[in-house]
């Protein structure tokens, strides 16, 4: 971290002259290029829920409903070189008790060097290739962000990001330098990641490599040591006139916070035809390594496995309801026993404009594991979305959707759950993202 801040000096060292001379040579009728911005965002979404819920105090209780709202007011500076953002933000749901919670979503100031090199410091949000991996994670109430040190050069076709960060959960000058992942707004202490892309020139080719070290620290060690995992893999597309290829792999390995040894993997291809403007369709392919024999008994009996390795690939922060199924079963939903089986996902969508500003949306989503479970199928359910948009204004958007799963015996044997066989979740959802005042002098 120490190195990393010296070479960010060591950059801003560089940029700050060049900067310099370019404004002394300019004439003295060249206005300073100064810009501020002040933008809104305003979302609000309603949900309804039937089915597949947890029983709440000994009774099953099938229904939910609720109201979540978000509201960011973001400035946005620049001169020259220099670039600043800050954005507040308030997430709650109507009614909750204490009004929501109010955070500082983004802070962060950032200089480039004519040359293509680049600082930025401060929280941020990071977002890389398919936001697979890496994703702002827009669709939640609170998303992604990281207090992060972040390094790079972009041009020539060229782009490479250094990115590290240390975490506390405070000023913790009397009791050591402990952050377990309970303690704090991060659920890692440390992390370095690099990334690097490159489009080709002749060809309508890019390919990115991504390169993760991420360290945790245990929850039930007085004094714990820090267990290190590592992720690395890449993301390619291919994107001929009117198609889009694009495929992906990612492995993980190192050791969890149990100190248990990490071999997962996942592996992801789709294509997409694009005829008009109009419309286009998709077919895709996910799968993600599951643990061995996860530990799934019946409901009533009990069971018990020792595994000896972590097989079951996490998306570390990935903006998760992009994939795998709009009900976000797998991520967003415990699997009994703490382990997971592991994904299948082979999906078909379509999108269509009849009109202007209207946009249509159908997918149909098969779900299986990827484990073999004993006296089980590997089929988890088939999900039907549907989904429609429409732009009354550039900054003003009403969208609505509804979700339909029918889940298998096995979604509701590894979620210790009944009644996960017929599955509604509709939702209506309000974005409004004006850009309030803007600035030039």
């Amino acid at each position: 971290m120490l190195r990393l801040s010296f070479l960010a000096l060591a950059l801003l060292m560089v940029a700050g002259p060049v900067a310099a001379q370019e404004q002394i040579a300019q004439p003295d009728s060249a206005p300073p290029a100064q810009n501020l911005e002040l933008g809104l965002q305003l979302m609000a979404r309603g949900e309804i829920r039937r089915g597949g819920l947890p029983q709440v105090d000994g009774e099953s209780r099938d229904k939910a409903n609720f109201i979540f709202e978000r509201t960011r007011l973001s400035v946005d500076y620049g001169y020259k070189w220099f670039q600043a953002r800050a954005a507040v933000q308030h997430s709650g749901v109507w009614g909750q008790k204490g009004g929501g919670a109010l955070s500082m979503y983004e802070t962060w100031a950032k200089m480039t060097a004519p040359c293509g090199f680049f600082a930025q410091i401060g929280r941020m949000a990071l977002s890389y290739d398919d936001e697979r991996i890496l994703g702002s994670n827009d669709w939640a109430m609170t998303p992604f962000t990281h207090d992060a040190v972040r390094l790079g050069y972009e041009g020539h076709g060229h782009k490479i990001h250094a990115i590290a960060t240390y975490n506390q959960k405070a000023e913790n000058t009397g009791g050591g330098t402990t952050y377990r992942s309970n303690e704090g707004a991060y659920p890692h202490k440390t992390q370095q990641t690099l990334w690097y892309h490159y489009d080709l020139q002749r060809i309508p080719l890019s390919f990115s490599v991504l390169a993760m070290n991420v360290g945790v620290e245990p929850m039930d060690e007085p004094e714990p040591k820090i267990r290190y995992q590592q992720l690395f893999g890449g993301y390619v597309t291919f994107t001929p006139p009117r198609w889009k290829a694009e495929a992906a792999y990612y492995h993980q390995t190192g050791r969890d916070e149990f100190n248990t040894p990490i071999s997962a993997f996942m592996a992801a291809a789709k294509v997409t035809f694009t005829p008009s403007a109009r419309g286009s369709v998709s077919l895709g392919y996910d799968y993600l390594s599951g643990d061995d024999n996860p530990v799934v008994p019946h409901l009533g009996t009990m069971g018990m496995a020792r595994h000896d390795k972590v097989r079951g690939f996490c998306t570390i922060y990935g903006s998760h309801h992009k994939f795998y199924g709009a009900m976000d079963f797998f991520y967003f939903s415990a699997f009994y026993g703490g382990y997971t089986p592991g994904l299948q996902s082979l999906y078909v969508d379509g999108r269509i404009c009849p009109v202007k500003n209207l946009e249509l949306k159908a997918q149909y989503n098969y779900l299986a594991v990827a484990s073999k479970i004993h006296e089980a199928s590997r089929t988890l359910g088939h999900e039907i979305e549907l989904s429609a948009s429409y732009k009354f204004l550039k900054f003003i958007k009403v969208s609505a959707g509804y979700t339909y799963m029918h889940g298998s015996s096995t979604l509701e044997r590894l979620q210790r759950v009944e009644g996960k066989n017929k599955l509604h979740w509709g939702w209506l959802m309000l974005s409004v993202t004006p850009r309030i005042f803007s600035k030039k002098w």
